[in-house]
């Protein structure tokens, strides 16, 4: 594989040229700065505003906002606060930009990156998502280029603060945000590390996904999900009774996606794909035979999957960001489903369906066939890593000739959870290396044996597990 074989040549051209080693300082010592209190350097920055902290061993972490305007091409016509997150380790360590593409969370979390290179971490709420949100929000400003310049001016800011190298990263679309950023402003970042991330480049060919999920995990777990769905649509009349019991005592509504029973069939048609991007083979056994099974175990089998309450109003208020930017740049899968086909009713519903028809939306078809080319033509330093049985990854972004020092991997067996850790032994040892290197933080011992790599900091259960929780969140169809 040539991507394999370019790692010895590549770190071999660069061995030798850092010999930075993972720090010992203790957060809130400041040896590269001026003195102040990193707090205090922090409020210095024009824009930002405190909203809490909350203190981790190791670390000190705070929640702030930063004032965007609303339109970067226009500044002067408003702005909004956009919430964002300090890992602060010390400004003598590099750091890593982090965005889920969604919501930030406020408790503290580590990326896969920045557990490798034990740095500082800087994580970012993508506009549009509450309490990021401009009001009124002028829905044509959310765009991939308005919210790289978010990125780019929030870099600008904290550079003075954090002056060492700085990495982008997120996973699905926080994978694609990052590799958005890079393309806007290749200048920033001095590497990507990107996830899970999908380059879904003509929206309306999607046979991608179809050969995809015809042929991922056995045969006979394949058809097992599906017998699921078959079932779910055939007892449609005893399953909607309780899905009607369940959003009644909910209070749960359905104009935003016109019907109760257009809710129903779209949790349905999301569980063969659901599974595959957030379980594994392993739980191929737990899913029910599906003819003996009772009404209320395949009620419950398909709500652990799919999520009865995500298609309801309340359920999908909160993705409405989402859902905008896969119908008017992003695209979204289409899957055919045909062993649904005599069945469905709506079939596999498109982001339009999944928005309030106040909102204006108009797909723009050359946003992602532009990042795809540019990717393809000038990667540097990029990193893409995807999961063999996630259905995201099946329209990965590819690398042409003009890439450098840029690489696509693939962790076997992997979901959409998947990670540099989740490579072959080798493969993620001499990533892991690559990833210091860029960082400008790798060890000796790491320079002269990449494939003795591993990361600079230990695993925190607590902190580390930021991505699953990520991922837990945004599930069922949802990047």
């Amino acid at each position: 594989m040539r991507t394999v074989l370019r790692w010895l040549l590549s770190l071999v051209v660069l061995a030798g040229a850092v010999t930075a080693q993972a720090g010992t300082a203790v957060a809130g010592q400041d040896p590269a700065g001026d003195g102040r209190d990193i707090l205090q350097r922090l409020l210095a920055v024009k824009g930002v505003e405190m909203v809490e902290e909350k203190p981790y061993e190791g670390y000190r972490y705070f929640v702030l906002t930063y004032t965007q305007p609303v339109d970067h091409r226009h500044p002067e016509r408003g702005t909004f606060e956009q919430r964002f997150t300090v890992l602060h380790k010390d400004t003598s360590r590099p750091t890593v930009f982090h965005t889920s593409g969604y919501g930030v969370s406020t408790t503290p979390g580590r990326s896969e990156p920045t557990r490798i290179i034990d740095g500082n971490q800087i994580s970012l709420e993508y506009r549009y998502f509450t309490p990021s949100r401009p009001e009124p929000a002028d829905w044509s400003k959310l765009t991939i280029w308005q919210a790289a310049s978010d990125q780019h001016r929030l870099f600008q800011a904290l550079k003075p603060v954090y002056g060492k190298k700085w990495l982008a990263t997120g996973g699905s679309k926080g994978g694609m945000t990052a590799t958005y950023y890079e393309r806007f402003y290749p200048r920033d970042m001095d590497a990507v590390v990107a996830y899970v991330a999908p380059n879904d480049v003509v929206d309306s060919e999607d046979s991608a996904y179809d050969r995809f999920l015809e042929q991922v995990g056995t045969a006979e777990c394949r058809e097992a999900l599906h017998a699921v769905q078959r079932e779910a649509l055939l007892r449609r009349e005893p399953l909607s009774e309780q899905y009607r019991e369940l959003a009644e005592k909910a209070g749960a509504t359905f104009t935003t996606v016109g019907s109760f029973d257009k809710a129903f069939e779209a949790v349905v048609m999301d569980l063969a794909w659901g599974f595959w991007q957030y379980a594994d083979e392993a739980d191929c056994g737990d899913v029910p035979e599906a003819r003996t099974a009772s009404d209320a175990e395949l009620f419950a089998y398909v709500d652990e999957i799919s999520g009865w309450s995500f298609y309801t109003d309340q359920g999908l208020a909160p993705y409405t960001p989402y859902y905008y930017q896969a119908g008017t740049q992003l695209g979204s899968p289409g899957i055919a489903q045909p062993h649904l086909a005599d069945l469905s009713r709506y079939g596999y519903q498109a982001p339009r369906e999944f928005v309030p028809r106040s909102i204006p939306m108009r797909f723009e078809k050359h946003a992602m066939r532009d990042v795809d080319t540019w990717v393809r033509h000038h990667a540097r330093r990029m990193m893409f890593v995807y999961g063999e049985n996630d259905p995201w990854s099946a329209e990965p972004f590819r690398l042409g000739a003009g890439a450098r020092d840029a690489y696509v991997l693939t962790a076997p067996g992997a979901n959409h959870g998947a990670n540099v850790a989740g490579l072959v032994p080798d493969e993620s040892a001499r990533a892991t290396a690559r990833i210091q290197q860029w960082a400008g933080v790798a060890p000796a011992t790491a320079q002269a044996d990449p494939g003795s790599a591993a990361p600079l900091a230990a695993y925190d259960k607590t902190l580390d597990s930021l991505d699953e929780r990520l991922l837990q969140k945004y599930r069922g169809g949802r990047l």
